[in-house]
């Protein structure tokens, strides 16, 4: 098929949270699955992620989209329209505009339970949303909005598709530090394994400023927008867990097992020689119990098996669905079961060969591109 494609590219880096590996996952996984690709090259759409005044975003969403549909006009036999946006980056007419034109309109978005309670309207006039998480389906459901159910889009080049040979031993994360993941590792340290953690906020940097503490016009927006996304109840929670006294958790020093964040070039070879790497899935929800927080499953669910990784990941529903558990992959529930199980997986090295190459097996040739492009086309009538 020949799909054009909107999923954050740029030509700059910006300082928001990390976009530029999009545009390589979608476009090298479709071209690999014999799509042809169409890009409206002179669009930068991370820009339309930037903290813009509503002046400025409305230019920006007009520019962007008219150049959008122009290419659309101007390119004979476009069967699809496949976008991965924000929602204050989407203009509901411009997408109405592209059925009309007869394309059939996809929309990607993941962390759905994290962000929202309610959907925003401008995902309202999309043909198809391609959801990654399935606690999500039932907020389109509620909506009557069409949804598939479908894994991440990951690629990873074929020089990365080799199960390695042997491994460094080490129970090895890659993410930066936060509060939930922090908490989780701090038992990970305190039972004597091997663990290696790789990101941002592990190890005390004197070189990073501290950020000044957000304005209180800063603070009321943010206020505001979690309502909007989230609803009155789970904002009424956040509020009464924000100002309740809570006894402080003992700070661990991760320092001894810091290391930077890896390169593009080292960051396969650190998942796939590891040991053991470790997904961690869960975040904050003002509904859950610290002691069992809710997850769902991420883009390194499928990534980390497909480059032949031994992967040791935190259970979360759409698993059971992408995975035979204990044969493609591991799961935990608690940190007493990653413990245990890293132990188990670390005095295995036969078991941990297996899980290498039944999950790379596996996440290659049923969660590419290709396979879930089928689908969506398939749902369409394409």
């Amino acid at each position: 098929m020949k799909i054009l494609l909107a999923c954050q590219q740029s030509p700059h880096t910006y300082a928001i949270p990390a976009y530029g590996f999009w545009r390589t996952y979608f476009v090298a996984g479709l071209r690999e699955a014999g799509h042809e690709v169409i890009e409206a090259t002179d669009v930068d759409w991370a820009h339309g992620l930037l903290p813009l005044t509503s002046e400025k975003r409305g230019c920006w969403r007009d520019g962007a989209w008219s150049r959008t549909l122009a290419l659309a006009r101007d390119t004979r036999g476009i069967d699809l329209f496949l976008g991965y946006l924000y929602p204050q980056q989407i203009e509901p007419a411009a997408v109405r505009l592209l059925h009309d034109m007869g394309i059939p309109t996809v929309h990607f978005f993941c962390d759905h339970v994290r962000e929202y309670r309610r959907l925003p309207q401008t995902f309202a006039p999309f043909d198809l949303h391609w959801v990654p998480e399935l606690a999500a389906m039932p907020l389109y459901a509620a909506r009557d909005w069409p949804a598939l159910f479908a894994p991440m889009p990951c690629w990873v080049p074929p020089a990365s598709r080799m199960v390695p040979d042997d491994d460094q031993p080490a129970i090895t994360f890659v993410g930066r530090n936060d509060p939930l993941r922090a908490a989780l590792l701090t038992q990970v340290v305190h039972s004597g394994l091997p663990l290696a953690v790789y990101g941002a906020g592990w190890a005390p940097n004197a070189s990073v400023p501290v950020p000044a503490p957000p304005s209180w016009r800063t603070r009321i927006a943010d206020w505001a927008d979690y309502y909007r996304r989230q609803g009155p109840g789970p904002t009424w929670r956040r509020l009464a867990a924000r100002y309740h006294r809570r006894v402080p958790l003992p700070a661990t020093d991760f320092t001894p097992w810091a290391h930077p964040s890896p390169s593009d070039d080292a960051y396969a070879t650190v998942l796939a020689h590891s040991a053991v790497t470790l997904g961690i899935n869960r975040f904050p929800d003002p509904d859950a119990s610290p002691a069992l927080p809710s997850t769902y499953s991420r883009l390194r669910d499928i990534e980390a098996p497909m480059l032949g990784a031994c992967y040791l990941t935190e259970w979360a529903p759409e698993l059971e669905e992408l995975y035979e558990l204990g044969t493609e992959i591991e799961v935990y529930r608690d940190a007493p079961e990653l413990v245990s199980k890293a132990r188990s997986l670390l005095d295995d090295p036969g078991r941990r060969r297996a899980l290498r190459v039944a999950g790379q097996r596996r996440a290659l040739a049923d969660h590419n591109l290709g396979c879930t492009v089928t689908r969506l086309a398939k749902f369409l009538g394409l």
